[in-house]
């Protein structure tokens, strides 16, 4: 699993059928010490709970799709869950 910050909304015009309902949102991703890596993606909302400026952890790739019902829609990255907190050890 990915972090990343939620920063934005996607607002679509026309929708993929198993997709319909689901929130797609713009997220940055972030390295475990919440540093900004990379460039922002847009995510499927699995949990649809989650807005700007929320901590989330996401996945990528065929896992990506799973999380949805039905699952196998055409998505890259979907929203796991929200994080409520981080706790980092010393490495």
């Amino acid at each position: 699993m990915l972090l990343g910050r939620v920063i934005g909304t996607v607002v679509n015009c026309e929708v993929y059928e198993g997709l319909r309902g689901v929130p797609m949102l713009i997220v940055q991703p972030l390295d475990k010490r919440r540093a900004e890596v990379g460039t922002p993606i847009v995510c499927c909302d699995a949990t649809r709970m989650a807005g700007p400026g929320e901590l989330i952890y996401y996945e990528g790739g065929r896992e990506a799709a799973m999380a949805l019902d039905p699952a196998f829609v055409p998505v890259d990255h979907s929203i796991i869950g929200i994080v409520d907190a981080i706790e980092v050890g010393n490495d």
